[in-house]
């Protein structure tokens, strides 16, 4: 007789929750505290199997819970208390549901009784983040928190995964009730029909320059070595969908670039070029197709997600199949094509190779040089995350991600994110060198997580690329309105001498010797560091200056 994996015990609302955290294998959690779920924290106090880390803002908490889910490929938990915290991290949970991350969020509410007159930071949670979560709910019976909380973990993983807020009354909590405990959820792998395979041999045998787009998708279904598999038996050249870039080996003869902000006309000519697409676990976002298009009418597309909500939702597919990237690719590489490409493969990969050399000259900007020293330092299985701004652009064109789970970044383009990402990544993944790559404007939105960083003893190297304003701004306003320059200028900062006040060590360089130094010293000796980095304010983005700009604008 098959044993019930279901338990019973009796045990307080707080209790429940902790329990169910370790039934899904949760090691950490991430919050600033708070008294509407002081329950919560005692629970998880008697806890040793789960960390607790105490950020210094909710903001930063949802980061690392965030980051940390995308690199152990388990749940982000964080937890705030009422409307202020929750307020505060929100923008980690719209980081989450752009980017298909799996984050499950416990939120103190007021007093059941207090509800609906306006309480001491009362806000209605579950319609606050309706728009922004897969699930938002609030438990009004603790006999149901299981019920709620496993469903919530089971929301969160599965189909597209995405961020669950749950909202704790704070009398609920301590309630004690008798909980019934089921098993871990288990993701649905769903593999394509095969008349759906039958569809896709005949669309790919007629291809004469089919590619490949690659998203998150395959990540989460820790498909890369069946992808790399299925590319290699057809001869199909593989593009990275926005900040996915890790899927694929870029130093693979197949892989063909990126798609992100300010991509190279060259690697954009490869989509455009194209007549049949396979994409795969992406949902062909704003960036990856460039405003929604390069993906035309004429092409043949083909589209695999696991979510059905994602077929269709911007392009209509001649072929739409709900399946997990890995079970996908594995039935489909017995498919009996036989189409020669390797003119238009090797065509489109030189034309990446042409635009992404690392090699560097007198002439290069620095930050082209930074992103050579770290290619030449840094071991493969490095990690490198990174905030939004336009310093981004050249470790997107240049850096090589020749391994998977080595990179992670906000398609939602969140500023403040590289840092605290960083830190919930290093907790994740504690072999890898991690390193945080972020502007001078985003990086003080959250560099209070650097004394984070410090107190639990996480190894991160932040790196500040220092021009004083918000370049990204500053550049679609000289775009816009050239030599009008209002609300873009930053002032002094010295990232050296914060680092080192909050116990980090700090280092500044002006050069990439100097950086190569900092860097090297940094890595060896394995503890928080800063390095900050002082660029130009000239060279704004990888292939325009202001002068540049402001000169084609007032053409």
């Amino acid at each position: 007789m098959k044993t019930s994996a279901r338990t019973t015990k009796t045990v307080t609302a707080a209790q429940a929750i902790v329990e169910c955290m370790k039934i899904e294998g949760i090691r950490e959690a991430f919050c600033v505290p708070g008294e509407s779920y002081l329950p919560l924290m005692d629970a998880l106090h008697d806890e040793e199997s789960i960390n607790l880390v105490s950020t210094r803002h909710e903001s930063g908490a949802a980061f690392m819970a965030e980051g940390y889910a995308k690199s152990s490929l388990k749940p982000g938990v964080v937890m705030a208390t009422r409307g202020v915290g929750a307020s505060n991290l929100s923008i980690g949970v719209h980081t989450a549901y752009q980017d298909s991350t799996p984050m499950v969020v416990f939120l103190g509410q007021v007093h059941s009784k207090f509800r609906g007159r306006e309480g001491f930071q009362e806000v209605d949670l579950d319609r606050y983040f309706g728009h922004i979560a897969k699930w938002a709910v609030e438990v009004k019976d603790p006999e149901r928190m299981t019920e709620i909380v496993q469903r919530a973990f089971r929301i969160a993983q599965t189909g597209r995964p995405g961020p669950v807020v749950v909202s704790l009354p704070e009398d609920v909590l301590p309630a004690e009730a008798e909980m019934t405990f089921g098993p871990a959820a288990v993701k649905p792998k769903p593999v394509p029909a095969q008349e759906e395979i039958t569809q896709v041999e005949q669309l790919l045998s007629a291809a004469d320059k089919p590619l490949i787009i690659t998203g998150g998708g395959v990540k989460s279904s820790r498909a890369e070595e069946a992808l790399a598999a299925f590319a290699e038996k057809y001869h199909l050249p593989v593009i990275a969908a926005f900040r996915r870039q890790d899927a694929f080996p870029n130093d693979h003869p197949l892989y063909t670039g990126h798609l992100g902000l300010g991509t190279n006309p060259k690697i954009l000519k490869t989509v455009e070029e194209a007549d049949t697409i396979l994409a795969i676990g992406t949902r062909l976002s704003e960036v990856t197709t460039q405003d929604y298009r390069i993906i035309t009418p004429e092409k043949t597309l083909i589209h695999i997600d696991i979510s059905y909500d994602t077929l269709g939702k911007v392009f209509m597919p001649d072929v739409g199949i709900v399946a997990d990237s890995e079970k996908a690719l594995q039935a489909l590489t017995n498919m009996n094509i036989k189409g020669n490409w390797q003119n238009w493969v090797n065509e489109r990969r030189r034309a990446f190779e042409s635009v992404s050399s690392l090699a560097v000259s007198h002439k290069d900007v620095i930050n082209k040089h930074i992103v050579s020293v770290m290619a030449d330092i840094l071991p493969d299985n490095a990690l490198l995350t990174n905030d939004a701004g336009n310093f981004a652009g050249w470790m997107h064109a240049f850096y090589p991600f020749k391994e998977k789970h080595t990179y992670v970044g906000p398609t939602s383009g969140a500023m403040g994110y590289g840092l605290p990402a960083a830190l919930g990544a290093k907790l994740a993944l504690p072999d890898k060198p991690v390193i945080a790559l972020a502007g001078d404007g985003g990086f003080m939105m959250t560099m209070q997580e650097l004394e984070t960083a410090v107190r639990y003893h996480i190894p991160v190297i932040g790196l500040v690329f220092n021009n004083q304003m918000y370049g990204t701004i500053r550049m679609h306003q000289e775009m816009q309105y050239p030599e009008k320059v209002i609300g873009t200028d930053l002032g002094s900062v010295s990232f050296k001498d914060l680092a080192q006040s909050v116990g980090a060590d700090g280092y500044s360089a002006s050069t990439a010797g100097e950086f190569r130094d900092a860097f090297e010293s940094a890595l060896q000796k394995n503890v928080p560091a800063v390095i900050e980095i002082m660029t130009d304010k000239e060279q704004i983005s990888v292939s325009s200056t202001i002068t540049q700009i402001r000169d084609r604008a007032h053409k």
